[in-house]
């Protein structure tokens, strides 16, 4: 579906800058609203609106708010609150959609705004479209006597954080577990140390202060040497880092080491497999190491890839009805609890998953042995032409037909600067290093 405002995952970019601004969120909201508004049927649409903790998501949720107020929608206001929160409160309010104001793990200076749709999935393509259309209409307020109204959501973190622990089987208890817990500055920032707490951890919390501006600055899931050298000093059993909106996880083991996305969804994996419950395979995407997709065809499970963005691994894991997917940056998916991504409920899923395998987080991921990798980012003037140039191709089945079951190859154009990202994964890093330089510097002399 070609879009003309919303990407994979909503509306991004810079505070300040279209479409980031606050009349266009405004005019956003209202679109969102009429849209609701047609398919009302006999009652009027309430829309929950959460943000996280950047200073610019007051402004933002003020836009929102008016906005649906003017198209005659009843508005729920969640103040911070990590996505996935945002999409189970979506489903237990009985709203007709969730709004989420937050660019998760980028800089304070980026917004966004991304739709939850009645069961706390992404909306579907033709429900944005329509947004999208709407958009290009004239604004117009209803009658006044129409106007929708606006509430706090005062019981929303407790909701959440109830949860959260019952995704976990009853009575599953942390007791003598010493956790790090890194809240990224962001969303989770009061409900990620309680739901530890509640289950019984000693939790250690840092990036528990947010003050607008330092979200994701040095901490969360993708700056994780601070939750490392954390957890190294306190001598704990493990560390817990989430990102911005808290929608993605890394994990530190004891030594720390670092878990990414693809190790904890083999982990997840060999815990279904060893306790014999349902899981016939793992979505990941081209992103995903080898390493993984080996170690859970060993143990009789299917692999498959999809495109980068948790909308298609989720769509894959519909299709195929399997449980568990997610992306190597952190992103897990676990359909038999939650609707959508969600960090604080991984990690939970596996801390039940060592504790019931009686390991520590290094022992069970020790099955998976990681294939090396490497990736360029080629500059080039003619990003278009990658599909048609022969000689580009020519050299990837060169590279693949060498590499055989030993490798893999990936070319990718980037979505926001004119890069071609050039990725070869082998058993071992003179293999990689010889392909990759010949494929970066036919890509280079091809497009440049």
């Amino acid at each position: 579906m070609s879009r003309k405002y919303f990407g994979t995952d909503g509306v991004r970019g810079r505070v300040g800058q279209f479409p980031i601004t606050p009349e266009f969120v405004m005019k956003l909201g209202w679109a969102a609203g009429k849209v609701f508004m047609q398919q009302r049927g006999d009652r009027r649409p309430l829309i929950l609106i959460g943000k996280d903790t950047r200073s610019s998501g007051y402004m933002f949720e003020s836009a929102l708010e008016s906005g649906l107020i003017a198209a005659g929608v009843d508005v729920g206001l969640l103040g911070p609150m990590p996505t996935p929160a945002i999409a189970y409160l979506t489903e237990t309010f009985n709203a007709m959609a969730g709004i989420v104001i937050s660019a998760s793990h980028n800089p304070h200076y980026d917004n966004g705004i991304k739709f939850f749709s009645s069961v706390g999935q992404k909306l579907p393509d033709e429900v944005e479209s329509a947004i999208e259309r709407m958009i290009d209409e004239e604004m117009t307020v209803v009658d006044s006597a129409d106007l929708g109204r606006a509430s706090h959501v005062t019981d929303a973190g407790g909701r959440y954080v109830e949860f959260a622990k019952f995704t976990a089987p009853r009575n599953f208890s942390l007791q003598g577990m010493k956790i790090v817990v890194d809240c990224a500055h962001g969303a989770a920032y009061q409900v990620a140390p309680k739901v530890l707490l509640e289950l019984g951890a000693e939790v250690i919390t840092i990036g528990a202060k947010p003050d607008g501006r330092n979200i994701n600055e040095a901490v969360g899931s993708t700056s994780p040497e601070a939750i490392r050298a954390k957890v190294i000093e306190e001598s704990a059993d493990l560390g817990i880092a989430l990102d911005g909106d808290a929608d993605r996880l890394v994990m530190v083991d004891q030594h720390g080491e670092l878990l990414d996305g693809d190790d904890i969804l083999y982990l997840l994996a060999r815990y279904n497999y060893e306790r014999g419950l349902a899981c016939d395979g793992v979505v990941g995407t081209l992103m995903s190491n080898m390493g993984l997709e080996i170690a859970v065809k060993k143990m009789g499970m299917g692999f498959v890839r999809t495109k980068v963005g948790d909308r298609y691994v989720i769509e894959a894991m519909k299709a195929n009805n399997w449980p568990i997917g997610g992306e190597s940056s952190g992103h897990i998916i676990c359909s038999n609890v939650q609707s959508t991504g969600d960090g604080l409920v991984a990690a939970l899923q596996v801390l039940v998953a060592i504790r019931s395998l009686e390991m520590t987080l290094a022992d069970a991921k020790a099955g998976m042995t990681r294939y090396p990798q490497r990736m360029i980012n080629v500059s080039v003037e003619r990003i278009a032409a990658l599909d048609s140039t022969k000689s580009i191709w020519d050299a990837v089945s060169a590279s693949e037909a060498a590499l055989g079951e030993r490798g893999r190859v990936l070319l990718r154009p980037s979505g926001t600067e004119p890069l071609i990202r050039v990725m070869v994964e082998a058993e071992t890093q003179d293999l990689v290093d010889e392909h990759v330089e010949v494929l970066a510097d036919v890509v280079r002399a091809s497009l440049s």
